[in-house]
């Protein structure tokens, strides 16, 4: 107690002669060299006043050892370690499916019935819909009908030209009309066994578009199937990451709405950029291990653009700054007087997932100071917090 009295009274001295004195009202000097001459005035006396600090504790550690020991700012440390680094660009995507297919119906029809509900699983080839096609019957009976008369018409037109009797031209006529309703006919009968729709993959049916008793049209939609087992994410990659993704390789995919995340395998890359946004596509084929995971759900795929072998790395936040810029970290180092906290300037690289790369200051091997490092000072004695 007896040397910290004397202590104050000298820093409130010093700090009463430090007061901007520069005229007699006490107000700061006008001119801005003035203002400069007083601050590097001032500069000066803070710096001496610091030594002169210093030099006062470390007097007082010298002769009252318990001071100091009173004094120890609890600190916890970690080793400094040389690890392999990498780096991932995390870039938006979203599911998309390979099958995802409205089933429709080739001809128009009433739909007699619907063998599926919404949510059913059905395999390729399955019966979906059965159509009534009355009006290709009665078209199919008239058809049969004007064919049975030209047929008659060309019989009888051969046999007369096979007497020389007739024109050329009647005999053709004949022929022409009545291969071309064989050949309607077989348009008509091909298009009868469009009355029966399948399923042309196998999948979950997604939705119902229409049912039993509607009018089905080419190209309407009946109902629409879904093949979850054949997913993939798809995302736009700027331009600037064109070397560091590769078709093949593994990239994570996360789903922030169900905190889930896999490994995918990139399966294509575009071939062209986007003049828009300056981007290409990238597809990544994922599994379905969760009934969750759909189509257009938002997901992130990282995909790994640097990395560096046996480098330093430490946490991020335990890199300082000072007001200048300069980057620094607190290491522990052993004096006589006990543990004391070593203030280190470092020069900092890549940053990711709370690590970042220290290219010079450390070399692995240190240790480092972790809780307690912000507001250290240089020199300054610490004391190791024992775990537990």
């Amino acid at each position: 107690m007896k040397y910290i009295i004397p202590i104050v009274a000298l820093l409130m001295a010093l700090l009463a002669g430090c007061q901007p004195a520069a005229n007699e009202e006490g107000q700061l000097p006008e001119s801005l060299e003035e203002k400069r001459t007083l601050l590097k005035e001032k500069r000066s006396e803070l710096s001496k006043l610091t030594q002169e600090v210093e030099a006062l504790e470390k007097a007082i550690a010298a002769q009252d050892p318990t001071m100091v020991a009173q004094n120890r700012k609890l600190v916890t440390t970690a080793p400094v370690e040389r690890t392999n680094f990498e780096h991932f660009v995390e870039i938006q995507a979203s599911v998309a499916a390979d099958d995802y297919i409205n089933v429709t119906s080739e001809v128009a029809g009433r739909i007699l019935s619907l063998t599926v509900e919404e949510g059913d699983n059905v395999r390729k080839g399955q019966l979906i819909a059965e159509l009534d096609l009355e009006q290709l019957d009665k078209q199919m009976a008239e058809l049969e009908k004007s064919l049975e008369l030209a047929t008659t018409v060309f019989e009888r037109q051969k046999r007369l030209w096979d007497q020389n009797i007739g024109s050329e031209i009647q005999y053709l006529e004949a022929k022409n009309s009545k291969e071309r309703l064989e050949k309607s006919m077989e348009t008509l009968e091909f298009q009868m066994t469009k009355s029966k729709v399948y399923a042309p993959v196998s999948g979950v049916v997604e939705e119902v578009y229409l049912k039993s008793g509607e009018l089905a049209s080419p190209g309407m939609p009946i109902v629409q199937l879904l093949n979850p087992n054949r997913l993939k994410a798809v995302a736009d990659v700027p331009e600037s990451y064109l070397r560091a993704v590769k078709r093949g390789e593994q990239v994570k995919v996360a789903f922030p709405a169900l905190d889930e995340e896999q490994m995918a395998t990139v399966t294509l890359i575009g071939r062209t950029i986007d003049p828009s946004n300056r981007t290409f596509d990238v597809e990544a084929r994922i599994s379905a291990s969760s009934p969750l995971i759909k189509p257009n759900l938002l997901a992130t795929v990282f995909i790994k653009d640097k990395e560096a072998e046996d480098v330093v790395t430490i946490p991020l936040e335990m890199v300082q700054q000072e007001v200048g810029g300069k980057d620094y970290v607190y290491i522990l180092e052993d004096g006589k007087s006990g543990a004391y906290a070593r203030k280190v300037y470092v020069k900092t690289g890549d940053a990711y997932d709370g690590q970042i790369v220290i290219t010079s200051g450390l070399e692995g091997g240190e240790t480092l100071i972790m809780e307690g490092a912000r507001g250290l000072a240089n020199n300054e004695p610490v004391e190791v917090k024992q775990e537990g």
